[in-house]
């Protein structure tokens, strides 16, 4: 039997309840059997490297969320990748290495297939992979009725919450608590990050 795992890829520096509601979601009201935080090195769409000093703290926060959701692994392998890492190189290494008995399903946002057609390989994901977005406030999702089998929208909540946000407040020594579950604000705060 197939085995599908959803792909939810991000940089979650740091991951906040955003994340954690989505991947939640996803792990309720989907047909997934697994979902991958896969903490990815560096987002080739985003400007500038995020400090390896980071990698470590970012793997520890994604995994303090995941260990609170059924169906929820977290995930270093674009560690092993070269970088920039892109998301078609990371399926396909996936896929090769686990085989076709798993599926591999692509969880991003709204605000990502807005930009969909500027991922390298974008057209082999579409081919080869699933793809599952949720909503973003600001972007209307059009799916072209030669996707629709593999392509779908997801109707999860909106949640608008920006890391780059928390990190501004935790360098401005604001109260971030309620933006960050409670394991991973402790954490934050005993190892004193973005501050």
């Amino acid at each position: 039997m197939t085995k599908k795992i959803g792909i939810f890829g991000g940089s979650f520096n740091p991951i906040h309840t955003g994340h954690a509601i989505i991947v939640n979601y996803f792990s309720q009201h989907t047909d997934l059997d697994q979902i991958w935080l896969m903490v990815t090195p560096q987002n080739p769409l985003k400007e500038g490297l995020l400090g390896k000093e980071y990698d470590k703290h970012r793997l520890v926060m994604a995994n303090l969320v995941a260990q609170r959701i059924d169906k929820v692994i977290t995930s270093g392998f674009e560690f092993s990748m070269p970088r920039p890492s892109y998301t078609i190189d990371t399926l396909n290494e996936l896929q090769k290495r686990f085989g076709t008995d798993t599926e591999f399903h692509l969880i991003i946002g709204a605000d990502n297939w807005a930009v969909f057609s500027q991922w390298k390989g974008y057209e082999e994901i579409l081919q080869n992979y699933k793809v599952l977005i949720y909503p973003r406030h600001g972007f209307e999702v059009t799916i072209p009725s030669n996707l629709k089998e593999t392509v779908k929208l997801v109707d999860a909540p909106i949640i608008e919450v920006s890391s780059t946000e928390i990190r501004k407040g935790l360098k401005e020594l604001r109260n971030m608590s309620f933006y960050l579950p409670d394991d991973v604000y402790r954490y934050v705060m005993e190892n004193r990050l973005y501050m």
